[in-house]
């Protein structure tokens, strides 16, 4: 069972299975949505995943046409993000969980818009826009 929540403690949810197609996302909507130079983020299963505390304190965010943001209301902690034409995925920002999940970033995508004061400096592969395979689910 992975934790997360949010930084103040209003929002937390837990997952049950894996998470997969775990990407560094530099796409501006990703930089400006967590006011970092990427988001780290992974697939998750939506029948593994459960709110347990304040799924009412979320407040969500049309980022773009079928692409919902997920954010605690209170603190702006970025918490989750579904597509409408993937319902049985969702998108996790890393950053909010409590525990090591176990995976790590396999490529940066969407390197073309990367932000111009931050150097990539892993050995990571790197794509310019979007993975074949987070592409379709990358909410």
């Amino acid at each position: 069972m992975i934790k997360g929540s949010c930084l103040c403690g209003r929002v937390a949810y837990e997952i049950a299975g894996p998470l997969t197609d775990v990407v560094n996302c530099h796409c501006g909507m990703c930089r400006k949505a967590h006011g970092a130079a990427f988001r780290t983020r992974a697939t998750v299963q939506a029948a593994d995943f459960k709110w347990t505390r304040g799924e009412n304190h979320i407040t969500w965010y049309c980022s773009s046409p079928g692409n919902y943001r997920g954010f605690c209301e209170a603190c702006g902690t970025p918490l989750l993000s579904r597509l409408d034409q993937t319902p049985e995925v969702y998108g996790l920002p890393l950053g909010a969980l409590d525990d090591d999940p176990g995976v790590r970033p396999s490529a940066h995508c969407h390197v073309a818009d990367r932000a111009p004061w931050f150097e990539i400096t892993d050995d990571l592969p790197r794509h310019e826009g979007a993975l074949e395979a987070a592409a379709e689910s990358n909410p």
